[in-house]
């Protein structure tokens, strides 16, 4: 009679093989991801847009008023203390930031007013209330009222408690990546 060694061969292959499938199951998962991103796909988790997936598509012109696009932040203090209160992803974009999918509302040139709401051009724009605080009781300060400056563009989102050009102001068209296509969403 033998004695079997519990590190025999056969043991081993057997602790191996959850390795090997875990694996085998992400690089297809990381192909997937890679593909997805090289095609324009991203995920919105925020709730300022429906949650899911949604594709980047190319502008055909210049941005307009009421386009839904992805924009990249500037890398500027309000969007560093944006990302550290968990207002804004981690991402690509410079900064480390991930892109916003926000309603183009205003564009150079044109007047915004920030109050109780906010005006643009005079226009009072629906669900734009602004905040004295966040969710979690912090406080939240608005931008202050002016002219989108030449190269901007304004962004708003229907959301109530979205963090958008309220609270950080015009932001460069330079970094708008595209318009906002919906492609599996969910609308809580």
């Amino acid at each position: 009679m033998t004695n079997v060694s519990p590190r025999s061969g056969t043991t081993r292959q057997w602790r191996q093989r959850p390795i090997l499938v875990m694996l085998a199951g992400l690089l297809p998962s990381l192909t997937i991801l890679f593909y997805g991103l090289a095609c324009g796909y991203r995920l919105n988790w925020t709730p300022s847009q429906s949650l899911g997936l949604w594709r980047i598509r190319p502008l055909t012109g210049a941005v307009a008023t009421g386009d839904l696009v992805f924009v990249c932040p500037p890398d500027a203090p309000r969007f560093r203390e944006a990302l550290l209160r968990g207002y804004l992803r981690g991402g690509l974009c410079p900064g480390g930031y991930g892109p916003l999918i926000k309603t183009v509302i205003a564009l150079e040139g044109e007047g915004f007013e920030i109050g109780r709401v906010l005006r643009i051009d005079g226009r009072v724009i629906e669900h734009s209330d602004v905040r004295s605080s966040d969710g979690r009781g912090r406080p939240l300060s608005s931008f202050e009222s002016g002219i989108v400056p030449a190269g901007h563009v304004f962004l708003h989102s229907r959301f109530s408690a979205s963090w958008d050009s309220r609270y950080f102001g015009p932001v460069p068209a330079d970094g708008v990546l595209g318009l906002a296509e919906a492609v599996l969403t969910y609308a809580p």
